[in-house]
């Protein structure tokens, strides 16, 4: 009978293989990723969990569930920052309106950050 070899390299899959016993499992590596996923990601993920637990699934036995949040936590902020400017510019919430009633300013931002946020949620997070 022939020697098993210890290592093996699968071309048409492109898999690494190592014996184990009498099988050969994969060498299988999650990806790192450093980043954050950050308050949109996680919400982001406790939808996917809840509504779509095969695409949840599919992410995490992929080893992209990860990725995939910290991608959309930051198009979440930058989507963000972008509406929030637009408001304030439409809506004419200057930086002479802070300085003259810094009261307002707030209230009027809060406002603004508000439907910002309802607006991510409606276009990345829960979709």
């Amino acid at each position: 009978m022939d020697k098993l070899k210890k290592h093996i390299y699968d071309e048409g899959n492109g898999l690494h293989y190592t014996l184990e016993g009498d099988y050969y499992i994969p060498d299988l590596k999650l990806p790192e990723e450093n980043r954050s996923i950050g308050r949109y990601g996680r919400l982001h993920r406790d939808y996917l969990k809840e509504q779509h637990p095969v695409r949840y699934s599919y992410l995490v036995l992929a080893g992209k569930l990860w990725t995939y949040l910290a991608d959309l936590n930051e198009q979440a902020e930058e989507r963000l920052d972008l509406i929030i400017e637009q408001m304030k510019v439409a809506e004419g919430v200057t930086e002479e309106l802070k300085a003259q009633n810094q009261l307002e300013w707030v209230g009027r931002m809060n406002n603004i950050r508000n439907r910002a946020e309802e607006i991510i949620k409606g276009e990345l997070i829960y979709i």
